[in-house]
């Protein structure tokens, strides 16, 4: 029986597209050779990656209105200095909400002036800071729509005239959101769309073509979009993977469906927390993300037994992140209900034992 999947990336992803990934490993198209020999310029993989890209603009309710959807490499962490490459003339603001907005913001430093907007590494990002002021004559504003490592989410985006960026590397296809408000976002597919190997940028073309550097190739998103993502050999297997899911997304009702399922499952975890005496939330509750509740024991005495009892349970990946500890419930799009029901049961069984 396949384990109760919490981590926190690589992800969990649904089993019929683990079943199509591994026969395209054996035989892809019925061609009798490996979706991993094939060229990636061979017709067969250029349409996988042509159906990807549409898909990923489709389910975001982005066709035809001016964005372009990418599958490049590097991660979010190649982003964070792309975003700045080709965007960053003269002045940029951020939002600093954990770990990869710090990152984003020491990558964007060397470009121009930045404006940190405003922070919550005072209280260890365990809030969402809210009533900042973005400058009007900013390039663009960057935020993380969600923190993985803290465990939190932004339910309401500030409303500016200034070129909108995320991050949602933890929680694209997850919730509805008027996606039109941003001009680009970036995703590493890891997190919640497929393997580890290709991030999905989505971007509004006519936000290019206005920082007075020059862009490295590699680096430049005209080129990549004048290419189709096929400048140089992309990550076959990851963008196919990213597309089975994508498709899976799609075939089950899109984000308009699983919404309510991922909050189903936040919503009985979180209250599980709430009410065992046992274990207490990380961050602030209205901030609270979605995609990963992070939680502690209130007496670190009972962690031996709480471990052994989860791992003998059959979950996966519960452990907090390196830098902050405790406990962290990956909830991605493909976990079941199910597996969130197993941990609460377990988090209840050590209320009785103890």
């Amino acid at each position: 029986m396949k384990k109760h999947n919490f981590s926190a990336g690589p992800c969990i992803l649904p089993e019929e597209v683990l079943k199509k990934a591994s026969e395209a490993i054996i035989n892809f198209n019925n061609d009798d050779l490996s979706l991993i020999e094939i060229s990636h310029r061979s017709k067969p993989f250029v349409a996988v990656m042509e159906k990807a890209r549409c898909l990923a603009l489709e389910l975001l309710g982005l066709e035809n209105k001016g964005y372009k959807a990418l599958f490049l490499q590097g991660g979010a962490s190649l982003e964070f200095l792309m975003v700045a490459y080709n965007l960053l003339n003269k002045k940029a603001a951020y939002l600093n909400t954990g770990t990869w907005s710090d990152k984003a913001i020491k990558e964007a430093k060397a470009f121009g002036e930045l404006v940190e907007v405003a922070s919550s590494k005072d209280k260890g990002f365990s809030y969402i800071p809210k009533d900042f002021t973005i400058p009007e004559n900013a390039d663009y504003f960057h935020c993380t729509s969600n923190n993985t490592v803290a465990g939190t989410q932004i339910k309401n985006f500030p409303e500016t005239n200034v070129s909108l960026v995320c991050d949602m590397s933890s929680d694209i296809f997850s919730r509805q959101l008027d996606f039109e408000k941003f001009d680009l976002i970036y995703a590493g597919a890891q997190k919640n769309m497929g393997p580890a190997g290709t991030t999905l940028v989505i971007i509004k073309e006519d936000i290019l073509g206005k920082v007075e550097r020059h862009i490295p190739s590699m680096l430049n998103y005209q080129v990549h979009i004048d290419k189709d993502s096929m400048f140089n050999t992309p990550s076959v297997f990851a963008v196919y993977v990213s597309m089975l899911t994508l498709e899976w997304l799609k075939d089950l009702g899109g984000i308009l469906f699983i919404e309510k399922v991922n909050n189903k499952k936040a919503a009985l975890l979180y209250a599980e927390i709430d009410r065992n005496p046992l274990f207490k939330g990380i961050v602030a509750k209205e901030d609270r993300s979605i995609m990963n509740a992070t939680f502690n024991l209130v007496d670190e005495s009972h962690k031996e037994t709480f471990d052994k009892m989860w791992q003998e349970a059959g979950i996966n990946g519960l452990n907090g992140h390196r830098s902050v500890g405790g406990y962290r419930a990956s909830m991605y799009n493909a976990l079941p209900l199910y597996s969130v029901q197993v941990l609460v049961d377990v988090m209840q069984a050590l209320e009785k034992k103890v």
